[in-house]
């Protein structure tokens, strides 16, 4: 795989953020933006919260994937697909968990700038965590707050930088991965300061035909005044990555290390490119009554994708069925996207009296993605001996648009000394438009517009009974419309949109509480949930290549989470993060048994588990930090997983154990961080994470067997 730099105008900025002596793990003051628009401690928040910052970052493996660091989050399942042709697994309390690739039902930020479209479909390949300050996860009601598709929402915040330094660092681990990044951090006069780095990763992959590469640059550019604070960023992005597919059942029970023929036949494989640039604006104003700031976000780019699957050449011309193979889109994905977008808000603040006080967020945004999709076969030639895992003839072609408008205001109160009240609504719109530009034979035009409207409300109420206990109830109404891909086929096969197929709500209600015992050095969280979704998307029909989608009626999300973190003494530290989780069908209903399918029937019982999700997860993790080192074990568990609806097979649940040593030495004008990691200690083979529904029951994407990780990296004032 030849392994491109497209992005190297970035190169003569590039000198990643030195490394710094990381501090403490978050306490329980950490400064939040998430949830309610504004700066708030997480303690005082009234939802669930979860805080990943730049130690912890930088400790669980290469910076490369959000599955190293985010299971210490309760409440989310990030899985590593360990296929990078396909992007993570990702969900929260069961949003989202159907996504057979991509990430849904989460909405996605970096710096403020989204990094799902405004249908609900998102990618974190872009992400730079080696840049981050930290990661704020929201889950639970007070989601709804951010639009279409919030089941929970990730939000990385980038680290300005604090001292002049460049730095180098390098990691070299199994499966043939290596990575090499530089970086410069330079504090500027007059408020000004400068952020660059490049990073080149490549991973061979323990299966065969699951080597990838990624080129990532980021540029960010930061003023900080009396008043105002402004921060740009730039970043472009360049992965290819050869896709080595799921495994039926028999073949993960052989031999996880496998890939499936149809890989190398087809040679399945994604090329993604993309570039970025967003500025956020936040001022502060001291003369003009209760209005207190502004901030506004501003960002466009652009992504471009081709992807070649293996889909047969059977399905895509198949001569006993022709009418079905004029409309088939072929087994090449080719996109072009544009997208770009704006969100302004304004804070106001209200000192009633010496014990009430009331703030008022309020703003509104608008999304923006345009792109020109194209199908080919993935073959050339005819009769017994194509050319295959090629680009052949044109099979779509079709410029679709999609348009997010919403307006959002969040109101907190401060009824007492011991009482506060939370208000929030969010009303907007989402409209599709598709035209068709292949219309050949039977593939007629489908064409066609659609929009959904919806309005969010969300309350809380809090009751801070002691200086270290704070006690919530707070409940939400969601929404989550199609996405494109959902949208693209009617199930009965005809021309169109598929226009009966309705968004998704949900209401959700959360009880939590807030513990914090200074004295005994520890913090707790804790929060029971219940979300109840109505006309929950599914899988319709599946034929000649292409899938079609409908409502299959109610969904229950039920469950508990914990989040425990312990100073048991100055050098010892100890976190636990449990997740109870009963995710289930509500309502039964009928799914297709095989490819292709013109009619479901095969019933999916109520109370069947919903697809994706998983039972119970579990990370905890014991450091002794002594000085400049720091040594920790860490423990991992997840239930099993359902495959699909009818809940024929489960990934099996696991346990997994991982060791790590990091030291921190002064050597001369500079630092030298080394860290040593070895993952899945005992070298269980696991499905580390499953392709949901997928057709050809090549359900299971295994874990990688023990791993070792070696990185050094080395900072330089200048």
């Amino acid at each position: 795989m030849r392994h491109r730099l497209d992005i190297l105008w970035l190169a003569a900025l590039a000198l990643p953020a030195a490394a710094q002596t990381p501090p403490a793990p978050a306490p329980a003051d950490t400064i939040v933006v998430i949830g309610s628009g504004a700066e708030q401690r997480v303690f005082d928040t009234p939802y669930a919260v979860g805080v990943v910052d730049a130690a912890e970052l930088r400790s669980a493996g290469p910076m490369v994937n959000l599955s190293e660091a985010l299971a210490r989050v309760p409440g989310l399942v990030v899985n590593l697909r360990n296929n990078y042709a396909q992007d993570l697994q990702i969900s929260s309390r069961g949003f989202g968990a159907r996504a057979s690739f991509g990430v849904r039902g989460m909405r996605l930020y970096s710096d403020g700038i989204p990094a799902a479209g405004p249908d609900g479909q998102g990618q974190v390949s872009h992400f730079d965590l080696a840049g981050a300050e930290r990661v704020e996860v929201l889950r639970g009601p007070f989601s709804a707050l951010y639009g279409n598709g919030s089941g929970g929402v990730i939000s990385l915040l980038s680290s300005a930088p604090r001292q002049r330094a460049y730095s180098v660092d390098v990691d070299a681990g199994s499966a043939g991965l290596r990575q090499l990044r530089v970086g410069i951090d330079a504090p500027l006069d007059n408020g000004f300061s400068l952020r660059a780095s490049l990073s080149g990763f490549r991973i061979d992959g323990f299966r065969p035909h699951s080597e990838a590469q990624r080129t990532l640059g980021n540029v960010r550019l930061g003023y900080e005044g009396e008043r105002d604070r402004v921060v740009v960023v730039l970043n472009a992005l360049d992965q290819p990555a050869q896709d080595p597919l799921g495994l039926t059942r028999a073949q993960f029970e052989a031999d996880p290390d496998q890939t499936t023929p149809q890989a190398t036949q087809f040679d399945t494989r994604k090329n993604t490119r993309q570039t970025q640039a967003g500025a956020h604006w936040r001022h502060r104003y001291t003369d003009a009554g209760a209005l207190r700031e502004s901030l506004l976000t501003v960002y466009q780019g652009r992504r471009a994708v081709t992807q070649w699957q293996a889909i047969p050449v059977a399905t895509q011309v198949n001569p006993g069925n022709p009418v079905l193979s004029e409309r088939q889109p072929g087994g090449i994905i080719d996109f072009d996207r544009d997208y770009r977008g704006v969100d302004a808000r304004w804070v106001w603040r209200w000192a009633l009296g010496a014990e009430h006080g009331a703030q008022l967020v309020a703003g509104a945004a608008f999304d923006d993605s345009r792109e020109d999709r194209r199908g080919f076969e993935n073959f050339v030639g005819s009769g017994a001996a194509p050319v295959l895992g090629v680009t052949g003839r044109l099979r779509r072609d079709e410029h679709n648009r999609v348009e997010a408008k919403s307006a959002y205001a969040q109101g907190e109160f401060q009824l007492g000394p011991r009482w506060a009240a939370t208000l929030g609504v969010r009303s907007g719109r989402v409209g599709f438009r598709s035209d068709d530009r292949y219309i050949v034979g039977g593939n007629l035009d489908d064409s066609g517009a659609l929009a959904y409207r919806y309005t969010n409300p969300v309350a809380a109420v809090q009751w801070r009974a002691s200086d270290g206990l704070h006690v919530y109830l707070s409940a939400g109404r969601g929404f989550e419309s199609p996405t494109f891909n959902e949208l693209a086929y009617r199930s009965d096969g005809s021309a169109g949109f598929n226009t009966e197929l309705k968004a998704q709500g949900s209401k959700q209600v959360e009880l939590g509480a807030k513990w914090r015992a200074a004295a005994l050095g520890l913090a707790i969280d804790a929060a029971v949930f219940d979300a109840r979704t109505d006309d929950e998307i599914g899988v319709a029909t599946n034929r000649g290549g292409r899938a079609s989608f409908r409502n299959v009626d109610r969904t229950e999300r039920r469950g508990v989470e914990v989040d425990l973190r312990w100073r048991i003494a100055s050098a010892w530290r100890a976190q636990l993060a449990a997740t109870w989780l009963r995710a289930s069908y509500a309502d039964g209903f009928f799914v297709c048994s095989a490819v292709p399918c013109l009619v479901p029937n095969v019933p999916v019982a109520a109370g069947n588990r919903i697809a994706g999700t998983v039972a119970r997860s579990a990370y905890a993790e014991m450091v002794w930090a002594p000085g400049a080192a720091e040594f920790g074990i860490e423990a991992r568990a997840q239930g099993r997983q359902a495959v699909n609806e009818i809940n024929s097979d489960f990934a099996s649940g696991y346990g997994l154990l991982a060791l790590r040593a990091l030291w921190r030495l002064d050597l001369g004008p500079g630092q030298l961080e080394l860290l040593g990691r070895v993952d899945n200690l005992a070298d269980r083979r696991v499905a580390g994470s499953v392709i949901v529904n997928e057709a050809n029951q090549r359900f299971f994407e295994p874990a990688a067997g023990r791993s070792l990780l070696l990185s050094a990296r080395w900072s330089q004032r200048f």
